[in-house]
């Protein structure tokens, strides 16, 4: 969709001397909230779920959705941070007869706090930017160009629920998750 703005834009701004910006995006016109990424996330894991490395099937909750990164943050403390902290303690007592499970737990909720860390920033955001001036040259398109449909940069067509369910989710597992 952005390289077909791109493209749109540039041949009908290629006689313009001024600077036009052009937001593509859809926090305007095609919102996704947390709350329905949550429930395909759940919905997906369900229906084909995560196979752990002994070959079995990861069974998932529904989860919690948080409000804010510091209720998650002491959520997290409470819930996973101490306890993992306990289990060193212990690990270290007893000779690191716990030394696998440790290691284990801790590479778990790293991954787990990276991923967070890389998704806050779409998670919370509610910024929504003003991509009238795209709006603009998408109707100037279809006025003047008869393939301007074929080049599809409405984000009205965005389909949310096909997009995380079989294609970013799917690509989650391969490229980020599977290497784990």
């Amino acid at each position: 969709m952005v390289v077909n703005s791109i493209i749109i834009a540039l041949v009908a701004n290629a006689k313009c001397s001024s600077t036009i910006i052009y937001h593509v995006g859809t926090s305007s016109k095609n919102p996704i909230i947390f709350s329905r990424i949550h429930n395909f996330i759940f919905r997906y894991f369900t229906k084909d779920p995560w196979i752990n490395k002994d070959g079995i099937p990861v069974k998932v909750g529904k989860g919690t959705v948080f409000k804010n990164m510091a209720t998650f943050h002491m959520y997290m403390q409470f819930r996973f941070m101490l306890p993992l902290e306990g289990l060193k303690f212990v690990n270290q007592v007893f000779g690191h007869y716990f030394q696998d499970m440790y290691l284990n737990y801790n590479q778990k909720l790293k991954l787990a706090m990276r991923l967070v860390e890389l998704y806050e920033p779409y998670m919370l955001f509610k910024g929504i930017f003003d991509d009238s001036n795209t709006e603009k040259l998408r109707m100037m398109a279809r006025e003047s160009f008869v393939e301007a449909e074929s080049f599809g940069f409405d984000p009205r067509c965005i389909d949310w629920e096909d997009y995380i369910m079989k294609t970013h989710i799917p690509g989650l597992k391969k490229h980020v998750m599977m290497k784990r």
